[in-house]
């Protein structure tokens, strides 16, 4: 045991992809954070592999898009979501979705306007995750601890003390969320002080639960599939290519049937899978039942090993009545919001969560932010956490209340009207696989550090309608036209802090320039001749978040400068 006392600006509690991305988001503030783990390492089972628009932005900002693309589905391999009455059987129905070559490309012929500039990706979080964690390793702002687990805490006016323990896992545990393994300590302990800490820790989260801290929502959907109980198995399969799906290739497959119901994620492309299966209630699930259920789906005996299972709970749509502890302890990921997983909104949303956090934590600490940058990150996140969870779990009543006819599975005319009512029904399912809405459309309309100007558009879960009105995302730009290779993003031109766009060089912005600056608050000039631009913006000066949020324009410096700056940051009145 040590009585030696370490400091950080930051602490976080929970190493995956969320508490990962929000110690990458505070180095690029240059802020350093450590990072607390229980696992030793990043957990190596299939959960999410989906990587939204808004999310590969956030990768791109910090340098990251390029390798996160490289990890996953191969990039001329199809991405359709295809529905099999088994995977050796006739198919239903094909949600047509381009291949990773094929949306890059189309990005490269896209008009200057174009919004959806990173394309979704499909690449397993358990390869990202891995990624992520061994690029944080290398940033000296970070300090990594895994294999440890974040004890007592306490929080003062002036800051946070917790203390950690070394501790090895005593068991192998398929639940879903590492707060549920039982460990062992080590007696090694140490003791941090920190300014600020964040629980990042999932749905079982040590430190909501300690903060009293409870989720409320929608109640669960009790439906036949993807409501209630559901194992996840991982499976190699190394025969199934060649069996099943030799020019019916996909991303994600479906067995529908009077018998089972299945849904299978390609992991590489080759020969691993993930399938979530329904548990009966008070059934126990091993790896005897994951195989009978998977030849079941396929059809026959397909050749199979399973690598792992994982119990987890669909249906869910859930959201914490809280989301700090009202000074210095802040929640984010699963910690505040729980998803069913269709739609793949889960981890997106906790990215841009801590992407929020992590600029308002950055003004905090550096100085040019106000208090009120605090009671804005659950007053701005909580509305999404609600509009995400919830059209997650209606999505998952989409699929889960489908007509399967007892005559699916026959040949002759019967079948065939079967498998028709069925795909009928299914081909209506794209926007569960796009979402654009969702995703690109998130806004921050009331916030008290938004200074409003003009009606914001409608919002949608499958349609994004860019608008400069302050709250949204900022709307993209390319520089280059089109047909050029790594065309220049608008967005690549943003600072690290505040960035003034001005569209016209007669726009006179030096106000806002000169208060910001007296604030001491990070802000750049980036002028954008072009008049197309401009009309997305709608006036000649925007100002734009260091989240790449809009939060004030003009055609000039406002009258009151300082006010507007002193709004923006959050500082009191």
């Amino acid at each position: 045991m040590t009585t030696q006392t370490h400091h950080a600006p930051v602490a976080i509690v929970g190493g995956g992809p969320v508490g990962l991305m929000l110690a990458l988001f505070l180095d690029r503030h240059d802020i350093k954070s450590v990072l607390f783990n229980v696992e030793e390492t990043t957990r190596w089972h299939p959960k999410g592999s989906t990587h939204n628009s808004r999310t590969m932005e956030h990768y791109r900002r910090i340098g990251i898009g390029l390798a996160v693309r490289n990890l996953g589905l191969p990039p001329n391999h199809a991405t359709d979501v295809v529905y099999f009455t088994r995977f050796n059987g006739p198919q239903i129905a094909r949600v047509i979705m381009q291949s990773s070559v094929e949306k890059m490309r189309g990005v490269i012929t896209a008009p200057c306007n174009h919004q959806n500039f990173e394309p979704i990706h499909r690449a397993n979080q358990m390869y990202v995750e891995k990624y992520l964690h061994d690029h944080a390793r290398a940033r000296p702002n970070i300090t990594l601890r895994y294999g440890w687990q974040v004890g007592e805490f306490k929080e003062d006016a002036t800051g946070v003390t917790l203390q950690a323990e070394r501790v090895k896992l005593a068991t192998s545990n398929t639940d879903a969320d590492y707060a549920e393994h039982e460990v062992a300590g080590t007696g090694t302990i140490e003791t941090w002080r920190v300014d600020y800490m964040a629980g990042v820790d999932g749905g079982q989260s040590h430190v909501r639960r300690s903060l009293g801290i409870r989720y409320g929502g929608h109640e669960t959907l009790k439906q036949s599939f993807l409501g209630g109980a559901m194992m996840s198995t991982h499976v190699r399969a190394p025969t199934l290519v060649r069996d099943c799906f030799t020019n019916r290739e996909g991303y994600q497959y479906w067995a529908i049937n009077p018998d089972v119901r299945m849904t299978m994620v390609n992991l590489n492309g080759a020969d691993e899978y993930m399938f979530f299966t329904p548990v009966p209630e008070g059934a126990t699930f091993d790896e005897r039942l994951a195989i009978r259920a998977f030849h079941r789906a396929c059809g026959y005996e397909a050749p199979a090993t399973v690598l792992g299972n994982r119990k987890w709970t669909a249906g869910v749509a859930l959201w914490a009545d809280r989301f700090w502890s009202g000074e210095r302890i802040f929640l984010a990921g699963d910690a505040i919001h729980l998803f069913t997983p269709t739609g793949g909104f889960g981890l997106n949303t906790g990215i841009d969560g801590a992407a929020n956090l992590a600029w308002k934590l950055a003004g905090l600490l550096q100085g040019w932010g106000g208090t009120k940058l605090k009671a804005s990150y659950e007053s701005e996140r909580r509305p999404i956490a609600k509009r995400n969870t919830t059209a997650a779990q209606m999505l998952a009543k989409n699929v889960g209340v489908i007509e399967i006819r007892k005559e699916i599975e026959q040949s002759g005319a019967a079948g065939d009207a079967a498998r028709k009512v069925a795909g009928d029904y299914l081909d209506t399912f794209g926007e569960e696989f796009a979402s654009i809405g969702v995703q690109l459309g998130v806004r921050y309309d009331g916030s008290s550090i938004i200074c409003e100007d003009g009606a914001p558009p409608a919002d949608s879960i499958n349609c994004y309608s860019p608008s400069g009105v302050p709250g949204g995302r900022a709307p993209h730009f390319f520089l280059d036209p089109p047909g050029m290779a790594n065309r220049r993003s608008l967005f690549d031109q943003f600072g690290v802090g505040f960035t003034l766009l001005r569209f016209s060089d007669k726009a006179d912005g030096s106000a806002l320039l000169n208060a910001a600056k007296t604030r001491g608050v990070p802000i750049e000039v980036v002028d954008v001749p072009e008049a197309d631009a401009r009309e997305l913006y709608g006036r000649d000066l925007a100002l734009i978040r260091p989240d790449q949020h809009i939060c004030w324009r003009g055609d000039r410096s406002p009258v009151d400068a300082n006010a507007v700056i002193a709004m923006v940051v959050g500082a009191d009145a």
